[in-house]
């Protein structure tokens, strides 16, 4: 069942499921709670209350707020982790990974641990000698266009490059789902203001002591090298915090292709840190 947080600006909406430790999802840009259909179900079986949250701008939370940064969507997360009675294991992909990261520095006493999934943390930086790589050309001509023009079937295209097969069997109807959810008003102006929203997360990156996880997909079309990224994110937070996990074949959406080993890894990750 839905559920509505006011917190500055605006409402968000979240669904809980489960019972146990609080463990809060965050999807990326572009995308609704939808994304982690798969993987909710996995962690509720592992013994945690979920709480999957729409972002600002996505899903069934408003659709228009005063700014999109990471630094925003963080303190949504803080707001909904104090609500639900932190602290949490928080989750975020892609632009919520920087987020989470940003969460964990403020917020230490309700942040228990991090896991960003293909995120966007560090400022990017594109590569001109990975566009000898189709999928990374591919990918950067498509959010280009999302960038630039606002694209419904650039977006799309991105979304067929950066989550190769394996699919789901629900996978046509997922993009329809998603284009709809962007054809409203505001969502799509949403998208483009936090893909050029300001890189305001790596730098917080030293100020987390909470255990990160960071998963990164093998053939993500939005890095060149995801493993050098996913390394670069691990050497900048203090030393021992971090642990990187390589997930092959997976692109840009490793929750929705592998949420079994995505989970997994999860699993391992929390075990060890509470050990």
């Amino acid at each position: 069942m839905t559920e509505f947080l006011n917190v500055e600006g605006g409402t968000l909406a979240y669904e809980v499921t489960g019972s146990g430790p609080l463990m809060v999802l965050a999807h990326g840009i572009g995308q609704s709670r939808d994304a982690y259909r798969f993987l909710v179900p996995e962690l509720v079986a592992a013994g945690y209350r979920v709480a999957a949250v729409d972002l600002r701008g996505s899903g069934e939370s408003t659709a228009t707020w005063p700014s999109y940064t990471r630094t925003d969507i963080a303190g949504d997360l803080i707001a909904l982790i104090q609500h639900l009675g932190g602290p949490a294991v928080l989750v975020g992909h892609s632009i919520s990974g920087g987020a989470a990261t940003i969460a964990a520095a403020k917020a230490p006493t309700l942040v228990s641990a991090v896991v960003e999934l293909a995120p966007f943390t560090r400022k990017v930086e594109y590569s001109l000698s990975a566009l000898g790589l189709s999928r990374y050309r591919r990918g950067a001509a498509a959010i280009s266009a999302v960038a630039m023009l606002g694209s419904h079937k650039q977006w799309r295209k991105y979304l067929e490059i950066a989550t190769p097969e394996p699919r789901p069997a629900d996978w046509a109807a997922s993009l329809e789902r998603t284009d709809a959810m962007l054809r409203e008003p505001g969502r799509m102006k949403a998208l483009r203001k936090q893909m050029n929203s300001a890189a305001d997360a790596g730098a917080q990156l030293g100020n987390v002591h909470c255990p990160v996880l960071v998963v990164m997909g093998t053939i993500d079309p939005d890095w060149g090298d995801p493993k050098a990224e996913g390394e670069a994110i691990v050497a900048a937070l203090p030393e021992g915090v971090g642990r990187l996990e390589m997930l092959p074949g997976a692109g840009h959406y490793p929750h929705v292709q592998f949420p079994s080993a995505v989970a997994g890894l999860m699993r391992s990750f929390l075990e060890t840190a509470r050990a």
